[in-house]
């Protein structure tokens, strides 16, 4: 155990400055791969929740934000791009020793952040709104676009810098400003990125650090804060939308996925196969868009499976930042604990396992478990039935398009599926009828910045990324406008009135 006195300790950042949490206490923040401490990290109580939605609600009412220009606005959400893409390497470097993931995957997608930025910041200042028509004469109606105010966005750990951006960008070029609160397990990602945030200026971007049962419930029921920005677990969802609903409160909803993956008998199983291990092992299958069901055709269903047993066989667990690693470890303990409590329980009731299924052996440290396929998985298992965030590969085999369909359909959750088929006819007809917010063909986990985010059924009720990402950060307004001041026949004293006057 790493003694606790020489840990770096972190700093929060509030209305622009660097400060430590009130009460002056830290929490610990593991390295996965070592399972042991890292650093310290501020333990923010509610007063340091109210100080940063203070000095949000100051930079978004009469601080310089609220005066900016849209295009100002948009120059700086390109800058800020640019500026996470020179300092890509590090953030990608950081996130791997505190999230565990690989520095292959990390480096790509630090690499990839700026994008979002630079899209968001090209539409900041083309939201535009429309003319109405309208039966009044001597009037002109349209409607305008506006900020909501302070956003609380509420980042998991499994991709904080991937997901924070998600929430920024387009909460930023919408013109509102943000507190941030990153997961415990994984804040210095997060916190890595406030030299980049001190480009704008202070109390638009805030970062308070600690545990979600002290600040989480804190920061949702602010009267301060307009829209809760929540990606997490179904459970975490329900409650947030409850407090929100409690003061009629905005939230925007991205929560767990347990997407299926269909493999068609014609599918070229020398692509499909490798692809299944992807959208399986990504991140350790900590991943809420992952593959976790894999419905195969049973002509091809002996074949598939081999091939992916094969290929898993064939897979480095390791250090996230050695190059040669191909699986890194899990986020902690209770994740280690509860994957292989499920592929036990799996086992039980009559699954089996044919590669993995157990703790990496080969680790005396670290939060490892073996890439794992396994065969005679039935639909009402746990496995099956709710979000398992680990390196699992459950076949269930099918015997047509229809039944693959209706049993990617029998899930609580709709965020996104995968299809692996040249069949047009199939494709088609699984797009239509699967209930999902993205849907992949021949080519899962794809992300674009111009498409939306998001699902469907208890998977969430929001859209990050696109225009309709942008669209969950604003208001629409009407103004009506009479150009002639004048009585008008239709107000309810009209004839009292002209009876008055004489008019």
């Amino acid at each position: 155990m790493t003694a606790t006195a020489t840990l770096a300790k972190y700093r929060m950042y509030i209305g622009g400055h660097w400060v430590d949490a009130s009460s002056a206490d830290y929490f610990e923040s593991d390295d996965p791969f070592l399972a042991r401490p890292w650093a310290l990290i501020p333990r923010g109580a509610p007063a340091d929740v109210d100080r940063a939605v203070r000095a949000a609600h100051e930079a978004f009412n009469s601080g310089e934000w609220s005066k900016m220009t849209a295009s100002r606005r948009g120059a700086l959400l390109r800058k800020l791009g640019d500026l996470i893409t020179e300092r890509s390497k590090s953030l990608a470097e950081i996130e791997v020793r505190d999230n565990g993931k690989l520095y292959a995957e990390m480096s790509m997608q630090t690499a990839y952040m700026a994008q979002w930025y630079h899209y968001y910041g090209g539409l900041a200042d083309k939201i535009e709104g429309a003319v109405l028509p309208t039966d009044k004469a001597d009037t002109f109606n349209y409607t305008r676009y506006e900020p909501l105010g302070v956003v609380a966005a509420i980042v998991p750990w499994n991709s904080p810098l991937l997901l924070t951006t998600w929430k920024l960008a387009p909460a930023l070029a919408a013109g509102n400003t943000v507190v941030l609160k990153p997961s415990e397990e994984t804040p210095l990602a997060t916190l890595a990125l406030i030299p980049v945030f001190a480009l704008l200026p202070p109390g638009v971007v805030n970062i308070v650090t600690g545990l979600g049962e002290e600040i989480g419930e804190a920061l949702v029921v602010h009267p301060g804060t307009d829209l809760v920005a929540l990606t997490g677990s179904v459970e975490t969802g329900k409650r947030v939308g409850q407090l929100c609903a409690a003061q009629v409160k905005k939230s925007h909803l991205e929560l767990g996925g347990n997407d299926p993956f269909i493999v068609c008998s014609d599918a070229d199983l020398d692509v499909a196969a490798p692809a299944a291990c992807w959208a399986a092992y990504l991140n350790t299958g900590q991943v809420c868009t992952g593959a976790k069901r894999f419905y195969v055709f049973e002509k091809i269903a002996d074949e598939f499976t081999e091939r992916v047993v094969r290929l898993t066989r064939s897979l480095r667990l390791g250090d996230g930042l050695d190059a040669k690693t191909d699986v890194g470890p899990l986020i902690n303990a209770r994740q280690l604990e509860d994957v292989h409590a499920r592929v036990q329980e799996a086992v039980r009731d009559g699954a089996r396992v044919l590669c993995g299924g157990r703790r990496a052996r080969k680790f005396k440290k670290g939060f490892f478990y073996e890439p794992t396929v396994m065969d005679g998985v039935r639909q009402d298992m746990r496995l099956v039935r709710t979000e398992t965030f680990g390196p699992i590969l459950p076949v269930m085999r099918v015997k047509d398009i229809d039944e693959a369909i209706a049993r990617a359909n029998d899930s609580t959750y709709g965020l996104g599926a995968n299809i692996y088929t040249s069949n047009l006819e199939w494709s088609m007809k699984a797009m239509e009828r699967i209930t999902a917010g993205t849907f992949w063909i021949n080519d899962p986990l794809t992300d674009n910045d111009a498409g939306p985010f998001g699902g469907m059924r208890q998977t969430g009720h929001s859209r990050e990324l696109g225009e309709e990402g942008l669209d969950e950060f604003r208001e629409t307004k009407h103004v009506h406008l009479d150009y002639v001041q004048q009585v008008k026949p239709y107000w309810y004293p009209y004839a009292k009135y002209n009876k008055l006057t004489g008019a």
